[in-house]
């Protein structure tokens, strides 16, 4: 007697084969396309359109002292030092501390910013009237206080 030849391959041990339908991933949901973003109108003629706010400077006290050849300028965005048209600008993230005096002849402020990473950069700015150095003196300290009360 002949036994029915066994079907082509390996057969699969029972309890395997395609999961039942309660696990089975669901079929990915269908989107919809998304709609173009609304374009802009321009206003209707003769009307007044807004506004554009200009690029003002960013709000708080300011200190400048310049010189012939070196500047020095503290603001919101931070110090910016000047020497010979070669211009350094550091950001109050960047510094880990401002140190500024008056030369010990009374003409000039000498100011100077260590970095985060330990480098110092320096400019000196003669004061011509000396009594301008004064001024310098009393409001640079107010300024450098309203950005790095600790320094």
């Amino acid at each position: 007697m002949t036994e029915p030849a066994p079907p082509p391959g390996p057969t699969p041990p029972p309890g395997f084969g395609p999961p039942p339908p309660q696990y089975a991933f669901p079929p990915p949901p269908q989107y919809a396309p998304t709609p173009p973003p609304p374009r802009h109108m321009p206003p209707p003629y003769g009307a007044v359109p807004a506004p554009v706010p200009a690029s003002c400077p960013p709000a708080g006290p300011e200190f400048t002292a310049v010189d012939g050849s070196s500047a020095i300028a503290v603001d919101a965005e931070g110090v910016t030092l000047e020497v010979n048209g070669v211009f350094a600008e550091f950001p109050w993230p960047e510094i880990h501390s401002v140190h500024y005096r008056v030369s010990p002849n009374g003409k000039t402020l000498m100011l100077g910013v260590i970095h985060l990473d330990g480098h110092f950069y320096d400019a000196v700015v003669n004061a011509r009237p000396r009594a301008r150095l004064a001024e310098w003196c009393a409001h640079l300290p107010w300024v450098l206080g309203h950005y790095r009360p600790a320094g």
